[in-house]
């Protein structure tokens, strides 16, 4: 009998990155950084260029110019957001968790990523500042944010908590509710500076994060609290 090679199915290699590619990606990144640091209109493609390392005409050719490197910088926020978003929440299409107590389940752990990302990922200054900026002077960049992260995430957020308290997911109350939950992790990356010299702290790393978690937590285990007591009330009312 013929002995069968071991390389009769040898494995793919994995696929690099071509110099291309790590120049576009360093561009991306370089934009991330300058357009929400001095804004769109303060940055130049010579000082995108400098910063990524690359040829100032590169920019023309990967993305058509420097609109065209802000919507690509926005592509790259939302698929960040998205992955991270995604392993907590499922996808947007999902179903609903299966009982209150797993949508409840679900929200503590979104609330730990959320934290763990916004307030201790170094990357996500960047994307907060860009985002800032847009917020403050809305563009198409925006409208890419908003349809691909801010309006899917906060409507799956919306129907988990309608699973874990029973509350109709688009009432305005849901969605007022929402926002204070997200707000109150926000506010960490956006006054970092403040939290840090009223803290005492040097730095807000993962020690600090998971304090911040902690405290989050409660405020979240709180708001259910209530939910429940008002619930009991009406029920023997």
């Amino acid at each position: 009998m013929q002995r069968m090679s071991k390389q009769a199915h040898p494995k793919r290699a994995p696929r690099e990155t071509s110099p291309a590619d790590q120049t576009r990606a360093a561009l991306v990144q370089a934009a991330l950084k300058l357009f929400g640091r001095q804004g769109f209109d303060g940055t130049s493609t010579r000082e995108i260029a400098a910063e990524a390392k690359a040829n100032i005409g590169s920019i023309a050719y990967h993305f058509g110019g420097k609109e065209g490197l802000r919507a690509a910088a926005a592509d790259f926020i939302v698929e960040t957001i998205q992955g991270i978003a995604g392993q907590a929440l499922g996808a947007p299409q999902a179903g609903a968790p299966s009982s209150p107590e797993a949508a409840r389940a679900q929200l503590f752990a979104a609330l730990a990523r959320m934290v763990g990302f916004v307030v201790a990922s170094p990357q996500a200054g960047e994307i907060v500042q860009f985002v800032l900026r847009e917020l403050s002077h809305p563009t198409a960049a925006l409208d890419r944010i908003y349809a691909g992260v801010f309006e899917p995430t906060h409507r799956r957020l919306c129907q988990i908590w309608e699973q874990a308290t029973g509350e109709p997911a688009e009432s305005e109350a849901t969605r007022l509710t929402v926002f204070t939950i997200i707000g109150q992790v926000i506010y960490f990356r956006i006054g970092r500076e403040a939290v840090m010299r009223r803290m005492g702290w040097r730095e807000i790393g993962d020690t600090e994060a998971a304090k911040v978690v902690a405290v989050a937590t409660a405020n979240l285990r709180a708001m259910l609290a209530a939910r429940d007591a008002a619930a009991d009330r009406k029920v023997k009312s």
